[in-house]
């Protein structure tokens, strides 16, 4: 007899709406809160989840927080929770446009103030403040 089973990662976008000002672009944005888990699954039935995670991405420019697993739960459960700036911890900062991650260790914000250039794809429209060559985007050449 063939047994067939697995262990894999899932997300699962939860049922939740919060409009608020974005403090990393500024702009209105929502939040969109997305769990994430680890499961075991039999003849590709999953059984039982665990490792769960929340994460809160901003609709407005990408940018992802780590979700406080109580208030995750919460909103898991169908409850209205309101997520506050305390129950989120920063892990990947988005852009002003939306279309790319951009890691909060990155050297940019490590230099001085004065020496921060953003440079722009003359072909796309992607903005970096990194010392690239080419666009991490669409690969043409940055002047």
């Amino acid at each position: 007899m063939i047994f067939i089973g697995g262990i894999s990662q899932g997300e699962k976008i939860l049922n939740y709406t919060q409009t608020v000002i974005c403090d990393i672009c500024g702009r209105y944005g929502r939040y969109q809160v997305i769990m994430t888990y680890m499961y075991f699954s039999f003849f590709f039935i999953p059984l039982f989840k665990w490792n769960k995670r929340f994460y809160v991405k901003m609709t407005c420019c990408d940018t992802v927080y780590e979700l406080d697993p109580e208030v995750g739960r919460e909103i898991l459960a169908g409850r209205q929770a309101e997520i506050t700036p305390k129950d989120l911890t920063l892990c990947r900062k988005g852009n002003a446009f939306g279309s790319s991650w951009q890691d909060t260790s990155g050297s940019a914000a490590d230099r001085p103030a004065g020496e921060q250039s953003r440079r722009r794809c003359s072909q796309c429209g992607y903005e970096t403040e990194e010392d690239f060559n080419f666009c991490p985007k669409c690969g043409k050449k940055l002047e």
